[in-house]
């Protein structure tokens, strides 16, 4: 079962200062309209050529605009052999309602 976690889990853990990646995998025009403060940005499309860029030992968690996307990509990285890798649980989408609603819905 592919782990989730949910954005005020995740606001939680980076306002502990908690080791945690996370990666972007929306579209450019998406992430222009709405972003994750301090994440990394690796298009779907991109990111079999661009794994090279990520650290398997380290805890990922992967988010798109619902979660439908990053999930698909949070099984591709533990398939690679990530270790910790987790899917944020309703994306951006979720972000905005229950974290931060400075960041725009689209």
């Amino acid at each position: 079962m592919l782990a989730a976690i949910s954005p005020p889990e995740l606001k939680q853990r980076l306002d502990r200062g908690d080791d945690v990646v996370v990666l972007d995998v929306r579209e450019p025009e998406e992430v222009a309209l709405a972003q994750v403060p301090g994440s990394i940005h690796i298009p779907l499309t991109e990111l079999p050529g661009r794994l090279h860029e990520l650290d398997p030992g380290r805890e990922i968690v992967v988010l798109c605009h619902h979660g439908i996307r990053s999930a698909n990509v949070a099984a591709f990285l533990a398939q690679r052999d990530f270790e910790h890798v987790s899917n944020l649980a309703g994306g951006i989408d979720r972000w905005s309602q229950t974290v931060d609603p400075g960041v725009p819905r689209y």
